[in-house]
């Protein structure tokens, strides 16, 4: 377990749209507020979710910017509040933040992992399961799988890369193991929306 305690920072948005794939963008525009973040190996930020069409997301009202990073850094992203940011063509403005505290669950959910030089489905669930153990954590890890059982293959394009990735979902997660994934993830990219994990909301 880090030795910090780790929260998720989450703003409300006011904007219309945002590229699909706005993960590179979405880090260099808040970065620019604060150069400290490049260097910053504890961060964490998540992807905007909203309703995907014709290549961007619209936005809804539930739309939310989420910062994951330790209490004692939260002085380095807090003054984003209020802030606009561009991103690609696009323009969001940031109302003021929930402090959300980290909750443990048995089964957690990343929408995008990447580890370098794995791009096939087997070893790729070789080397997170290693990086879990690693971690000492005991879970199962599984790729969700299309409606036609292939495994969920997805990118993010990074300045003119395209680095590929996949979901990924762990289950059978004790309490402490659950948050110990939440702070430290899997795979890299996290600043870009990889690796971070969030609880798998049951479908009622």
């Amino acid at each position: 377990m880090s030795q910090f305690l780790y929260m998720d920072l989450t703003f409300s948005l006011i904007g219309e749209t945002l590229p699909f794939d706005h993960g590179y963008e979405l880090f260099s525009a808040i970065a620019r507020f604060e150069p400290k973040l490049h260097t910053l190996d504890t961060l964490g930020i998540h992807t905007i979710a909203g309703i995907p069409k014709d290549g961007v997301i619209n936005l809804t009202q539930n739309s939310r910017l989420r910062i994951r990073i330790p209490v004692n850094q939260v002085r380095l992203v807090y003054p984003l509040a209020g802030k606009s940011l561009r991103i690609g063509k696009h323009t969001i403005r940031l109302g003021i933040p929930d402090i959300c505290l980290l909750q443990p669950a048995e089964k957690l959910r990343s929408r995008i992992v990447v580890i370098r030089g794995h791009e096939e489905p087997e070893t790729f669930l070789v080397v997170a399961q290693r990086q879990l153990e690693q971690l000492g954590i005991q879970a199962i890890v599984s790729i969700p799988t299309k409606a036609n059982g292939k495994p969920i293959r997805r990118t993010i394009k990074i300045k003119r890369f395209t680095v590929v990735g996949f979901g990924l979902e762990v289950t059978k997660l004790s309490d402490e193991d659950s948050l110990t994934l939440q702070i430290h993830g899997v795979g890299g990219k996290q600043k870009m929306g990889c690796g971070l994990f969030m609880p798998i909301k049951e479908r009622q």
